[in-house]
């Protein structure tokens, strides 16, 4: 906790954090005040934000800006969070990919197209409310370990906001997750480890630096509600109504937990009905320690050594892990996996129908909710949402070698025409 922070809290000063009103660990239920804290000290789980809400209409949040913060009584940031420079994540395009649906044999899929967010990723929506919530608790730099997108996403975000940034990925993450993070100029560096080794090493700097917000450790429950606006954009661009049936990809483990609690939430301040959601996990066969618990029928997840080609999913101790098993088991859904060969065929599968070039962690998406609809676990006749996460110039590398011009040609018609067979 910062000196800021712990000062405040210690005397009583109130933050603006909206209408959140204080910290409960997803165990047992222990209570606690707003802190950048991320784990009971009480049952060793994880924290996660409550909230008192007030009555809200839908008119009201319509009538908002075009970014996350139409959501902002939802969230745990200040009131004025909309007035301070930020990189205005939100808003992507909902698609009804109907080319995507013919060729797997179902009824409807929507697309939710989060390549469309300021550097391309959905981690812009999580920094956004983390940096919110660490300006109120009065840290000075914003940090984080990353396996790519959250990097990019940081590096932005404490440029736009004047800060500075600390900034931890793998050595071996794809060159231009790198490029995008080296450009603002913030402190990079590369780490010689996985992400885990990464991830062990934030947890430690956290410790030493008070002023360090890194978003995904100390800040962590902030950080991690900014998943819900996923669900909450969903909600609304289909008519203010729960989709019947999403599928999330899986890294930590924390956007599906926190998309499914964003659509309960709006059900419980009277948005949508409450009616049924299925929740269905993505994960890469290289880095699957979800999907190999729920195919064993496991509460524990088993840490693995990643090595899979979808590096923006590549933990292997997912912090999350059984609460998504939770999730799942609870919405009625199922994680599967599946290998680099399919991750590769669901980008170009996606691209060739609907126009849209996602990254590795998109194909996983795509492809694992071909594998799920042909093993007859996702049903063919209801509505089904695929979240699209990131853009898939991030990950050339995954794809550069089975691409590329289908035929050299002269600069002549002829030429062209028998490239073409015509």
């Amino acid at each position: 906790m910062t000196a800021a922070a712990h000062a405040a809290t210690t005397a009583g000063t109130k933050l603006d954090l909206g209408n959140a009103v204080e910290l409960v660990s997803k165990e047992e239920g222990h209570r606690q005040p707003l802190a950048p804290e991320f784990v009971s000290l009480e049952d060793f789980s994880p924290l996660e934000v409550a909230y008192d809400f007030p009555k809200l209409r839908r008119e009201d949040i319509e009538a908002g800006p075009r970014s996350i913060w139409r959501y902002k009584q939802l969230l745990p940031v200040p009131s004025t969070v909309d007035q301070i420079p930020n990189t205005e994540p939100g808003c992507t395009r909902l698609i009804q990919a109907d080319n995507l649906a013919k060729a797997l044999g179902v009824k409807k899929i929507w697309i939710k197209d989060d390549t469309g967010n300021p550097t391309h990723s959905f981690k812009d929506r999580v920094v956004a409310v983390a940096l919110a919530a660490a300006r109120e608790f009065g840290f000075k730099v914003l940090a984080c370990p990353s396996t790519g997108n959250l990097a990019n996403a940081v590096a932005a975000a404490a440029a736009r906001a004047g800060w500075d940034s600390v900034v931890l990925v793998p050595k071996t993450l794809e060159r231009a997750k790198i490029l995008m993070s080296a450009v603002y100029d913030g402190s990079l560096l590369a780490v010689d480890g996985n992400y885990d080794d990464v991830n062990r090493l934030a947890t430690e700097l956290a410790g030493e630096h008070e002023d360090w917000a890194f978003v995904n450790v100390n800040v962590r429950p902030y950080y991690s509600e900014g998943s819900k606006t996923l669900a909450f954009e969903v909600a609304e661009q289909l008519g203010w109504r729960r989709p019947e049936q999403i599928v999330v990809p899986i890294a930590s483990g924390s956007q599906l937990t926190k998309v499914y609690k964003g659509f309960n939430e709006l059900s419980q301040v009277g948005l949508v009905e409450d009616s049924p959601v299925k929740i269905f996990g993505a994960q890469a066969t290289g880095c699957s320690p979800v999907s190999t618990a729920y195919r064993n029928g496991h509460d524990v997840v088993q840490p693995v050594k990643p090595d899979t080609i979808a590096r923006s999913l590549a933990i292997g101790a997912p912090a999350d892990g059984p609460y998504v098993l939770d999730v799942v088991r609870k919405t009625g859904g199922a994680i599967e996996d599946v290998t680099d060969d399919e991750v590769r065929a669901g980008i170009r599968l996606l691209a060739r129908t609907e126009g849209i070039f996602a990254e590795t962690a998109g194909g996983v998406t795509v492809a694992t909710a071909k594998k799920l609809i042909e093993a007859g676990k996702i049903d063919p006749d209801a509505e089904t949402v695929l979240l699209i996460t990131g853009d898939g110039l991030k990950t050339l590398d995954a794809v550069e070698g089975e691409l590329g011009p289908k035929a050299t040609v002269a600069p002549t018609t002829e030429s062209v025409n028998q490239a073409l067979g015509l």
